[in-house]
């Protein structure tokens, strides 16, 4: 449930082309199907991605999105709660859900004989969900301990949390995915089952299989068991607040007697990734590369650590996965003796030296020799494959994009970077905060 982590994670371990067979279909009730074919193991991965996530939620009830992933294992018609994991788990595989500001996704994981099974299940709870007067409280309670345990007891969490909120003033990327505590509090039944019953729906949903299975296989099974699900025809359009230009720099000063090592993060409003138009996030993500992708060789990595030693720690990121405007990132560790503001100050002018001297030719060859590597490892993995075409399709992407996203990448040029540097790495853009302990109070006189 991480956002710009999770995506970083992704940004350059894109599938090439020809790496695995891979078809797609849509059943009449406009279920989007996606099969990636990979036969060296007897597994398959099921996935059910939803195009909702916490950016459509109404102003006010924050966290349903969340909420609803947790009550949809609380048993349908003819499953009890918590009896789809138990059989997952019983037949040797394993299931879990997650939920993101675009998008919310179910999958599971099992021997690929085993594929009718999770099939049926996860087309049950599709359309036939049931939350009992009891569950709905329990599981309020539960997202509210998660809350408390994940953000409300990390300093770190919170800090993130609030350069969000300052970065985005009218768009709902600011608002944080598991929700406002006030407004979770708040969150009931009718909430959830409203929530249900608009955005879950075949015509709303991306199925991706991948493993151990064929096209006829899969689209059988499909037709079988979604494809008596009817459409929902009253699905609203997915209109949401936008974010206004961004006319001066912001500042966070986020300040907890927990904190354990002081840090600088500073994120700039950046263009996100566009389906079927891919070359400025892509020169993003090489940037973000060049700039902080490792300690020892990056721009920040040798200026800072090896170069003025301000720093012991620095990195660079770019979430461009998402539907509307996403963020740059960079933060900064700074070295025991070097305060906040230094560190700050150094990181300006390493930025400044940057954009005065370019990029030097010999790290551009590098990073795109690791881009090249990443898109090989990659194909190793089958649910990260899934994940990487159901993070796409979901987002409004298309298949061909997905395919298309190496070809960007390896065409990128030094002077297609500068330019995006240009463009994002502008403080009127860009939200920069500090993480300390309170500074220790002077003691009264006597």
């Amino acid at each position: 449930m991480l956002r710009a982590w999770l995506a970083a994670a992704f940004a350059l371990t894109a599938l090439p082309a020809a790496a695995a067979e891979v078809s797609s279909f849509t059943l009449d009730n406009g279920l989007q199907t996606v099969v990636i074919e990979d036969h060296r193991a007897p597994v398959v991965v099921q996935m059910v991605w939803y195009k909702v996530g916490s950016a459509d939620e109404v102003r006010g009830k924050s966290g349903i999105a969340h909420y609803l992933e947790h009550l949809m294992f609380k048993g349908t018609k003819t499953m009890a709660p918590g009896e789809l994991s138990k059989t997952v788990s019983a037949n040797g595989g394993s299931d879990n859900a997650f939920t993101s500001d675009d998008y919310t996704a179910y999958f599971q994981r099992i021997a690929a004989d085993r594929l009718d099974l999770v099939m049926k299940m996860e087309a049950d709870r599709m359309h036939n969900l049931r939350i009992s007067p009891d569950d709905w409280k329990t599981e309020r309670q539960v997202i509210l301990e998660e809350r408390s345990q994940r953000i409300d007891s990390n300093p770190q969490a919170q800090f993130a949390e609030q350069m969000s909120a300052a970065q985005y003033q009218n768009s709902a990327y600011g608002t944080p995915i598991i929700g406002w505590r006030a407004e979770m509090e708040g969150l009931t039944r009718e909430d959830a089952l409203a929530w249900y019953k608009r955005y879950y729906a075949p015509n709303n949903a991306v199925l991706i299989v991948a493993g151990d299975v064929t096209p006829e296989e899969v689209k059988t099974l499909a037709q079988k068991y979604y494809g008596q699900i009817p459409a929902n025809t009253q699905l609203p359009p997915r209109l949401r607040p936008q974010e206004p230009p961004q006319l001066a720099e912001r500042k966070v000063d986020f300040q907890d007697p927990r904190v354990a090592q002081p840090s600088l993060m500073r994120t700039y409003l950046a263009p996100e990734r566009n389906p079927g138009d891919q070359k400025e996030a892509a020169a993003l993500t090489v940037l973000a590369e060049l700039l902080g992708g490792n300690s020892q060789t990056s721009v920040l990595g040798k200026k800072l650590i090896f170069g003025s030693g301000e720093a012991i720690f620095v990195s660079a990121w770019y979430d461009g996965m998402s539907i509307d405007k996403t963020t740059f990132g960079l933060s900064v560790v700074p070295a025991a003796d070097v305060s906040l503001p230094e560190a700050e100050t150094a990181l300006d002018k390493a930025l400044a030296d940057f954009m005065a001297n370019g990029i030097d030719p010999d790290q551009f060859a590098r990073i795109k020799t690791q881009i090249h590597a990443s898109q090989i490892y990659t194909e190793d993995n089958v649910q990260g494959l899934a994940q990487r075409y159901g993070t796409a399709l979901a987002s409004g992407f298309s298949v061909e994009d997905v395919q298309n996203w190496p070809k960007v990448l390896e065409a990128v040029t030094p002077e297609d970077v500068m330019a995006a540097a240009k463009d994002v790495l502008n403080k009127r853009n860009a939200v920069t905060g500090y993480l300390e302990k309170p500074a220790a109070q002077e003691a009264p006189k006597q």
